[in-house]
């Protein structure tokens, strides 16, 4: 990645169409019936948590942070991350799911949880959920439900059901 000119950014709202496309050429249509998807239905991302990996103009990544409640705690969810198939593999996903970590630790955020591959993002401080302390709306694989603490002890008491929390784009 280091002869790439990569430029990471937050997402404009210009951007959205080209997010848009971006995710569904890398999760198609199937990807609105997924747990994690029905789970964001209705709630904006996070603006300042919400970036895009740029080569000269050409959005070639995306990720978003959503803010959720498992239980009564607050955290985020971290989803979709999304690479062009022509840019994968260079560590433009890690690029993006590292700048959303940095940020999200800067602002105070204590948790990030996400629905995705242990191996990839074990790279970044993800671990596997313990196993029947959460609950996802709807069906997750158990070793796929991951966790980040962004302070230490972050997650010792959190337990209960995820759901979104609806915020609004009005100041």
């Amino acid at each position: 990645m280091a002869d790439l000119p990569l430029i990471l950014r937050h997402e404009h709202a210009a951007d959205l169409p080209s997010i848009e496309k971006l995710h569904e050429r890398a999760f198609g249509p199937g990807r609105f019936a997924k747990t994690a998807y029905r789970l964001r239905e209705g709630v904006d991302p996070v603006p300042t948590l919400s970036f895009v990996a740029l080569v000269g103009t050409l959005i070639v990544g995306s990720i978003r942070l959503t803010p959720i409640l498992v239980g009564q705690t607050t955290a985020l969810l971290l989803g979709p991350l999304a690479v062009e198939q022509a840019f994968s593999s260079i560590g433009i996903g890690m690029s993006l799911v590292a700048r959303a970590v940095e940020t999200a630790r800067g602002e105070g955020h204590r948790l990030i949880f996400l629905v995705g591959d242990e191996p990839f993002y074990s790279r970044a401080g993800f671990k596997v959920m313990p196993f029947n302390r959460v609950e996802m709306p709807g069906p997750v694989d158990p070793r796929r439900l991951l966790v980040l603490e962004l302070a230490e002890g972050a997650l010792e008491d959190v337990a209960g059901r995820i759901s979104g929390i609806k915020r609004s784009v009005a100041a």
